[in-house]
């Protein structure tokens, strides 16, 4: 097994609606060690965070951070350890589009 260390990925949506983060690719696990946020506005912004299990969709269910209050011009990091399985997801929302960053850093062990 491989282990690769990255950046799993970047995400700036456009619009306020639900965008993938990072989709885990097949025959691959993945630890998320750590999520951050970063609202490249001055003014606040609701963030959502979501870990999707392979073929469900994001929703409250799911929610790792829902609508949670993100200052302007300020970031967030989740340092968790999150596991996910070959399919799974994470994806991001922003009440105001693309005045927010996403970024996922891990690992792949394939």
């Amino acid at each position: 097994m491989a282990t690769t260390y990255k950046i799993l990925g970047q995400a700036r949506p456009t619009d306020a609606n639900v965008a993938d983060l990072y989709t885990v690719p097949s025959s691959t696990s993945s630890v998320v060690s750590t999520i951050t946020a970063t609202n490249v506005d001055g003014t606040a912004s609701n963030i959502s965070i979501y870990v999707v299990p392979n073929g469900d969709t994001a929703g409250a269910d799911n929610a790792l951070v829902y609508q949670a209050e993100l200052a302007g011009s300020s970031v967030q990091s989740f340092t968790i350890g999150i596991t996910l399985a070959a399919g799974d997801k994470l994806a991001v929302q922003s009440a105001t589009g693309s005045s927010t960053t996403y970024q996922a850093f891990g690992s792949e062990v394939s």
